[in-house]
Parts: C-alpha cells; structure tokens; sequence
C-alpha cells in the first residue's frame, strides 16, 4: 500500500471511530431507565410543585379580593359621610342671605322682637348643618392658608404683625367633614 492510501485509510478510520462515539454520546445523553419509586417519586415532586403555585396563586387572589372589599368598603363610608356635599354647597348662598338679613336687622331698633325669632330660625339652621359635619372655617386674626382662604384683596398694613393675617372676611368659607367645599374669600395684609 502506497502512503497516500494508507493516510486515506487512516482518515476514514478516524471518521468511522468519532461517528460511534457521537452515537454513543447520544445514547448517553437521555435519561436512564428509571425505578418505578424513582418515577413515583418525580411525579410527586411535579405534583407538589404544581399545588405550591397554585397555592401561591389563590393566596394571591384572596388578599387581591381583600384589598378589593376593603377599598369598596372605604369608598361607600366615603359616599356615605360626603353624600350630601352637593346638597349643602347649594344651601350655602342661603345661609349667607340670613347672615346678611341679621347683620341689617341689628342695624335697625324697630326690627329687635323679628330679629330674635330670625336668630332663633338661622341658629337651628346652623346647628342642624354642623351636625351634617359642616363647619366655618375661622378667618378673625387666622393667617392666611391657601388650602382655607382665597385672597381677594391684598391690603397694605403699618403693622408688621398683619402682615400675611386675614384682615377682612368677603365670605364665609365652609368645610364638609374636614374637606373645604367653598374657601373663604378674604383680604389679606401685606
């Protein structure tokens, strides 16, 4: 045999060998045949794999739900407490009228004995609505709050002590169950 047919030879030996051992790596690769406890044992495993997520799934969905009534729960206490907040915002200009018909009745001496039944009428009105949760917001000597008061007018003082206090009170601001629902329009000092 020549050199050349002899390295040919060797070549497809070679090839022929690396061919069988691929194939037996390959063989090699998949799971041996398993005991029948072995195959019990993995389908347990699956199996409580399985119930661990949809354990975890569930608890997810009931403390997803709980949050759920308890946001509902909140909103309708909301709705509740706040439910007549339109209905009062439209009574507020008749209370202002009362105040300014008191405010004119005490200007005039005929008008004492009608002034103390309009008292009498305007202080029922005023106690059944703080007892709906309505409440004046207070401006005598108040510094100014812009999360209270809305600044109509800022008016020069002397006095460096005025200076950003409520002066003057244009209209009474209101608030429903702690939240404002009309600020009061004031004069300011600057």
């Amino acid at each position: 045999m020549s050199e050349k047919e002899k390295e040919i030879l060797e070549d497809a030996v070679k090839e022929t060998a690396n061919e069988a051992i691929e194939e037996n790596n390959a063989g090699n690769n998949e799971e041996p045949e398993l005991s029948p406890e072995e195959k019990l044992q993995k389908k347990l495993d699956e199996a409580n794999e399985k119930i661990a997520s949809l354990e975890d799934k569930y608890l997810r969905q009931v403390a997803e739900f709980d949050n759920y009534r308890k946001r509902t729960m909140k909103e309708k206490a909301e709705l509740i407490k706040n439910g007549g907040e339109r209905a009062i915002e439209s009574i507020l200009p008749v209370l202002d009228d009362f105040e300014r018909a008191l405010s004119n009745m005490a200007k005039d001496e005929n008008s004492a004995e009608i002034m103390t039944g309009v008292e009498l009428i305007y202080n029922k009105f005023v106690g059944i609505l703080k007892q709906n949760g309505l409440n004046k917001i207070e401006t005598d000597g108040a510094d100014f709050n812009t999360d209270f008061h809305e600044a109509i007018a800022m008016v020069p003082t002397p006095d460096e002590k005025l200076k950003g206090k409520v002066l003057d009170c244009i209209q009474a601001g209101y608030t429903l169950n702690d939240k404002v629902i009309r600020h009061a329009k004031v004069a300011v000092g600057e």
